[in-house]
């Protein structure tokens, strides 16, 4: 076995264990290793996984381990959690402008959307599919919003980086 293989080894073990989101400073600490060679065991690990029912799902430098999206319907169904609920109109412009363009704060959201967001912004804050981000260096420092981990399952993306590409504006007519 070789080093890089050894060291998947055992970050695919501490990502098992983790009960939430780890980054990749934590792992190189845990396993005196340097980030770069994390990076690299974290390369060979998202290889091993494509053909296993397990993927590794990134935002950012934090990382977890969540199921393959294409066990969804039968991993609910196995867990009794039914149908997912379904968002309304403005919930998923608001997610999408989010997903888009974080960290955002509220009056750029209501900006690009021309109404008034703090019911849609509460909304998605208590299911978990945005977070308070931090806050702006504008007058009246507003919070900022980001999407969460939670956001990534829902829509079964490994990372914000997988969200398919907005239509080019300068190509529309």
């Amino acid at each position: 076995m070789t080093e890089v293989q050894r060291l998947a080894v055992l970050v695919e073990s501490l990502l098992f264990v983790a009960d939430e989101p780890v980054s990749v400073g934590q792992l190189a600490g845990v396993l005196e290793s340097t980030p770069e060679q994390i990076e690299e065991a974290l390369r060979e690990l998202e290889a091993a996984l494509q053909e296993r029912g397990l993927r590794l799902q990134r935002m950012g430098d934090r990382l977890q381990f969540v199921t393959a999206p294409e066990a969804a319907p039968y991993v609910e169904r196995f867990l009794g959690l039914g149908e997912r609920r379904r968002l309304s109109q403005a919930a998923l412009e608001t997610l999408a402008i989010i997903a888009y363009r974080h960290p955002i704060s509220r009056p750029e959201i209501e900006a690009i959307r021309g109404v008034n967001c703090d019911s849609v912004l509460r909304t998605l804050l208590t299911s978990g599919l945005i977070e308070e981000a931090g806050r702006a260096p504008a007058p009246g420092r507003p919070i900022l919003y980001a999407p969460t981990f939670a956001f990534l399952q829902h829509f079964g993306l490994q990372r914000p980086e997988d969200l398919p590409p907005l239509e080019n504006e300068s190509t529309s007519p």
